[in-house]
């Protein structure tokens, strides 16, 4: 077959190779793959591709794979379906997808900052090597060495918040019918513990001290008054530089205060 010999007429034409499979050259210059073939008695037809993506040794092979399935009683239409489903299947149940699904459900309650933090992670070190695999199929042995990859860098903090994410996210698959169980839920005894380090804290004979210290401090009536707030509010400290001032209940609490004086 001289397929590079062509040219496109006024009218689409065909370009028989043998045993059903054909070219069709349409007006505008396209060609493509053509087999035909009968499946319980009646004519059938499927495209084993576009010419030149698929050459012609590409769509002999193709056409071979269509008769022995016809051999077999099995009709090459319907099997392609199938075929389709099942990717359709697999891209929808795909670890990536999912972990996107629960990441916009659960960003509405997080701060812009951390949302994106959570999803960079992610996308740095879970989805290039599990991402397309679908939920159900991920073994546990296969996110534990994603997860050492992680470890090996010494980064034993990333690696556990990394595994706690994944574990959230096979628990929105199994909630949605995904996935059947939690397996990253179980590799934290196969992990390195990070020891944390904590930070210093005032004990309970050194706040009179510190109080008394804190009373005294002239340097910025803003951080005076702030430090008491996180005493007594116990609030984070981007929290009470965030806060806004509907918050706070000056009203109630003052009229609070006179009733007990």
């Amino acid at each position: 077959m001289q397929i590079h010999c062509t040219k496109p007429k006024d009218k689409p034409y065909t370009l028989g190779d043998g045993q059903s499979l054909s070219l069709l050259i349409e007006p505008n210059g396209s060609k493509s793959w053509r087999f035909l073939y009968r499946y319980v008695g009646k004519p059938k037809m499927i495209s084993p591709g576009v010419y030149p993506t698929i050459n012609l040794a590409d769509a002999r092979s193709r056409r071979d794979e269509a008769r022995k399935l016809v051999a077999e009683g099995k009709n090459p239409s319907e099997v392609r379906k199938e075929q389709k489903l099942a990717l359709q299947r697999e891209s929808e149940n795909a670890f990536e997808k999912i972990a996107r699904e629960w990441h916009q459900l659960k960003s509405a309650k997080w701060s812009a900052g951390y949302a994106s933090d959570i999803m960079e992670a992610l996308q740095n070190d879970i989805f290039p090597y599990v991402g397309t695999r679908p939920i159900c199929e991920i073994k546990a042995l296969e996110l534990l060495n994603v997860l050492h990859k992680i470890e090996k860098h010494g980064a034993l903090e990333k690696m556990r918040k990394a595994r706690q994410r994944c574990s959230e996210v096979f628990r929105y698959a199994i909630a949605t019918w995904r996935a059947e169980f939690n397996l990253a839920a179980d590799l934290s005894s196969a992990l390195e513990v990070h020891q944390s380090n904590h930070f210093p804290f005032l004990k309970v004979g050194e706040l009179p001290d510190f109080l008394r210290a804190l009373d005294s401090y002239a340097s910025s009536r803003l951080v005076q008054v702030a430090t008491k707030l996180l005493m007594i509010t116990g609030v984070r400290t981007i929290e009470l530089r965030a806060a806004l001032w509907q918050e706070f209940d000056l009203i109630t609490q003052f009229g609070k205060f006179l009733l007990k004086g």
